[in-house]
C-alpha cells in the first residue's frame, strides 16, 4: 500500500462538494443562445418549446419540469416535461406579454416512478414483493408530508393498502392481482404520487436563460421606403409632409404596413454633395438626408421645408389611419453644420491639423458627413445624447425605427441603448442596417435588433438561395436573427435588376416576400422598374433619389402597383407565409427553379412556390413535394390553386410539372389543398 492510499481521509486535501447525492443531470437546454448571455427572440402569443437532456447514473427514471417566469419575478411556474427518448425531454410554455421571460430545467430521481416499474417486473416474473410492497409504502407514507388536504388522506390510505397486501399470503405466491386496476400500478396512486415528488436531491440546470418576447410585426411585417421631399407637385420642388400624405393610399392599396422615411431633418449645407454624389452643388440642390443638421437644428429637428413637427404628427396619424405605421431613420452621423460639431467637439475625430475627420470608406469619401467618436473621452455624453434621439421620436409615437449602419457604432452601446428603450416600450422595433460581416450582424441581432437586413439582394442562384435561407432558418442563427429581404434600397440597384426587366423585379420581390414573412422595397423606384445605374458596375442609381428630388409618374399603365397588392394580400391571408420556421426546399429537376414550402403551425394554411430564376427564358421541370413534410398522404391526389394566376391544377402523388414563362409570370405561388370525401364524388378546397 503507497502512503497516499494509507493516509487517513481526515487528512485528505480535497474539499467535498456541499451535497454529493445530487445523482440528475441537466444538459443541452435548448434553445439557448451563447450559453445565455443572449436572449432567444419570439412573439408575443407564441409558445417556446423548450428541450434539454436529463439523465442520471444507474437505472433509476428520472421527472423533469421547465421552470418559466416573467423577468425579474421571484416565483417560478412549472411545466411537467415529456420524455421523447434517449435522455431527451420537452415542454412548452405560451408567451403572453411583451418583454422578457426566464426558463430553465429541473430534474430528479423519481424513486416512485422507478419502483413501480421494478414492482411490474417482479409482478410479471410471479416472484414474492412483500418487501417490494413496504418499500413502496414507506414511500408514499414520505409524500403524505407533502402532500395536502384530501390528497394527504388518500395516500395514507394507499400507505395501509400497500402493507396489508405486503403481508396478504396469498400474494407471495401469486401477486398478479396487484396489476389490476385496483393496485398500485394504475388508478389513483401514480397520478398522486406524481403530484409530490421528492425533489430534495433536485439538480437544476446551471443558468438561467431569457426569451425576448417582441410583438407580432417584429416576425410579420412589409416595409414600403418613399422620400418625402420627392412627393411635390410640380417638378424640382421640394415635397412636404401635407404632400406625402396624398402617398398613403396609394401605399395601403398595395398591402404594405409600414412606412419607412429617410432622415428627416435639416441637411447640412457646408460640404453639401450635388446630383450622383458630385462634390459641389447647385443653390436649390437638397443633398443628402443622411448629411444630418444645420442651423435649424439635429436629430430631433424636421427639416423646415417639411414642415413642422405637428405636420409630422399629422402624417403619422394619417398614416395610422391608413392601417400603416411610420418607421423612422436613424443614422448616428453629422453634417459639418451639425450643432453637436461646435456644441461637443470632443464627440468627433480629429486629424492631426486640428480638422475633424470626415467619413471614408477608402477608396470612396463621404465629406458631408463626420462619424461620431465613440472612444470619446466624453463617451457618457455622447451615449446619452444618443438615447435622447431614440426617446425624443418615441414620444412622438414613433415605435419603428431602421437604423443606419449600426456596425460602425460601439456594440456595448447598442446592448445598452436598446435595453433601455425596450424599458420604456417593449414593443419597440428596430430594423438594423449592417451590410457586413455575418459574425458583426448576428452580434447585432443578438444585442437586441429586432430585425436585420440581409445579403439577400445578392443572392441569385438556386444554390447560393437555398444555402442562405438553410443558415437563417435551420441553424442557431434562427434563434435570434430575424431576416428583413429587400430587393432594392436607395444604396442598391443589383445587376439582377440593372438587366433582367420586369421579369426580374416580379421574380425578386415573390422570392422576398414568401421566403422571408419580413420585407420591404424602396419605391416608387421598385414598382416602376428604375434599374440604370450611373455607371457600367455600379449598384448606385443614376440620378439617385439620395441626392437629388425625382417625380414620379405613380399611375404609368406598366406599374407594377396591382402585383406587388396581389402578393401582399397572399401573405396577409395565409398564415403560412407569416412564418419562417417551416421553410422546406422541394426536388425539382432544372437548377432554373426554386421551389419551396411554408405551413402553419396547425398544418391547415400549405403553400408552395416556384420561382423562375431565369428572367430571360421558359423554363420547366418536374416538382417532387415532400408530403410528409407537409403532412399529406402520399398516396393521394390533392389540389393546388395558383393564387397568382388563378389556375387550378390537380396534382398526383409524386412528380408533377411546373412550368414558368417569365413574360407572362416567373412565379406560382400555390394554395395546396387535400381533396376530401364527401357524399358522392370528391370535392377541393
Amino acid at each position: 500500500m503507497s502512503v497516499s492510499d494509507s493516509a487517513p481521509l481526515s487528512e485528505s486535501s480535497s474539499t467535498l462538494p456541499t451535497e454529493g447525492r445530487r445523482r440528475v443531470q441537466v444538459d443541452a437546454v435548448a434553445p439557448e443562445v451563447d450559453g445565455g448571455r443572449f436572449p432567444v427572440r419570439r412573439e408575443v402569443g407564441e409558445r417556446l418549446v423548450v428541450e434539454a437532456s436529463v439523465f442520471a447514473d444507474g437505472h433509476d427514471r428520472v421527472a423533469a419540469v421547465l421552470l418559466h417566469r416573467p423577468t425579474g419575478h421571484r416565483s417560478w411556474t412549472e411545466t411537467l416535461m415529456e420524455p421523447l427518448g434517449n435522455d431527451r425531454w420537452r415542454a412548452d410554455f405560451s408567451l403572453d406579454g411583451l418583454g422578457r421571460m426566464e426558463y430553465t430545467v429541473l430534474g430528479w430521481v423519481d424513486a416512485f416512478r422507478t419502483w413501480a416499474a421494478d414492482l411490474a417486473q417482479w409482478i410479471g416474473a410471479g416472484v414474492d414483493v412483500s418487501l417490494q410492497l413496504e418499500e413502496g409504502a414507506r414511500l408514499v407514507e414520505a409524500a403524505v408530508d407533502r402532500a395536502e388536504g384530501d390528497d394527504a388522506a388518500q395516500l395514507e390510505g394507499w400507505v395501509e393498502r400497500l402493507r396489508a397486501w405486503s403481508t396478504e399470503p396469498g400474494l407471495a405466491d401469486d401477486p398478479s392481482p396487484l396489476a389490476t386496476d385496483a393496485g398500485p400500478l394504475s388508478g389513483t396512486l401514480p397520478s398522486l404520487m406524481a403530484r409530490y415528488p421528492d425533489r430534495s436531491l433536485s439538480s437544476r440546470y446551471d443558468r438561467i436563460l431569457e426569451v425576448a418576447v417582441d410583438r407580432e410585426r417584429a416576425r410579420f411585417s412589409a416595409w414600403y421606403e418613399f422620400f418625402p421631399r420627392s412627393t411635390a407637385g410640380e417638378a424640382g420642388g421640394h415635397g412636404t409632409f401635407r404632400d406625402a400624405q396624398r402617398m398613403l393610399p396609394y401605399i395601403r392599396e398595395m398591402g404594405f404596413d409600414v412606412v419607412y422615411l429617410p432622415p428627416i431633418h435639416p441637411v447640412g449645407r457646408v460640404r453639401r454633395k450635388g446630383p450622383n454624389n458630385r462634390v459641389d452643388s447647385a443653390p436649390g440642390d437638397p443633398g443628402s438626408p443622411w448629411a444630418i443638421g444645420a442651423a435649424e437644428g439635429g436629430h430631433t429637428a424636421i427639416h423646415p421645408e417639411l414642415g413642422s413637427l405637428r405636420d409630422f404628427l399629422e402624417f403619422r396619424e394619417e398614416a395610422e389611419t391608413q392601417g400603416l405605421e411610420v418607421a423612422l431613420d436613424v443614422a448616428f452621423q453629422c453634417a459639418p453644420d451639425h450643432p453637436w460639431v461646435k456644441a461637443h467637439p470632443e464627440w468627433f475625430r480629429h486629424r492631426p491639423d486640428g480638422s475633424i475627420r470626415h467619413a471614408e470608406n477608402p477608396p470612396k469619401k463621404y465629406e458631408d458627413i463626420f462619424p461620431l467618436d465613440f472612444e470619446s473621452e466624453d463617451w457618457p455624453g455622447l451615449w446619452k445624447a444618443l438615447h435622447g434621439v431614440f426617446t425624443f421620436w418615441m414620444d412622438q409615437g414613433v415605435r419603428i425605427f431602421r437604423v443606419d449602419n449600426p456596425h460602425t457604432k460601439a456594440l456595448p452601446f447598442w446592448e445598452w441603448v436598446i435595453e433601455e428603450l425596450k424599458e420604456k416600450d417593449p414593443g419597440v422595433i428596430l430594423l438594423s442596417e449592417a451590410f457586413t460581416r455575418p459574425a458583426m450582424m448576428y452580434r447585432l441581432a443578438k444585442l437586441g435588433f429586432t430585425q436585420s437586413y440581409t445579403y439577400f439582394a445578392w443572392r441569385n442562384t438556386r444554390r447560393e438561395l437555398v444555402e442562405y435561407m438553410e443558415e437563417l432558418t435551420t441553424t442557431e442563427v434562427r434563434e435570434y436573427f430575424r431576416p428583413n429581404f429587400w430587393p432594392n434600397t436607395p444604396d442598391i440597384l443589383t445587376e439582377a435588376l440593372q438587366v433582367g426587366g420586369r421579369p426580374a423585379f416580379m421574380a425578386r420581390l415573390v422570392l422576398a416576400a414568401t421566403l422571408s414573412s419580413n420585407y420591404g422595397i424602396y419605391g416608387p423606384a421598385f414598382e416602376l422598374m428604375e434599374h440604370r445605374p450611373r455607371e457600367p458596375g455600379s449598384e448606385e442609381y443614376l440620378d439617385s433619389e439620395k441626392y437629388q428630388f425625382r417625380q414620379w409618374e405613380l399611375d404609368r399603365a406598366d406599374s407594377l402597383h396591382p402585383f406587388i397588392a396581389r402578393v401582399n394580400r397572399i401573405r396577409r391571408e395565409n398564415p403560412a407565409l407569416q412564418r419562417n420556421d417551416t421553410l422546406h426546399f422541394h426536388p425539382l429537376d432544372n437548377e432554373k427553379l426554386l421551389a419551396w414550402s411554408k405551413q402553419d403551425r396547425e398544418g391547415e394554411n400549405r403553400m408552395v412556390m416556384v420561382v423562375n430564376l431565369d428572367p430571360h427564358h421558359t423554363q420547366s421541370g418536374w416538382l417532387e413535394l415532400d408530403h410528409l413534410v407537409l403532412g399529406m398522404d402520399p398516396e393521394e391526389s390533392y389540389q393546388v390553386h395558383d393564387l397568382l394566376a388563378g389556375g387550378r391544377y390537380l396534382w398526383e402523388p409524386g412528380r408533377n410539372f411546373v412550368q414558368l414563362d417569365p413574360r407572362i409570370s416567373p412565379a406560382h405561388i400555390f394554395r395546396v389543398t387535400r381533396r376530401l370525401r364527401t357524399e358522392g364524388d370528391f370535392e377541393y378546397y
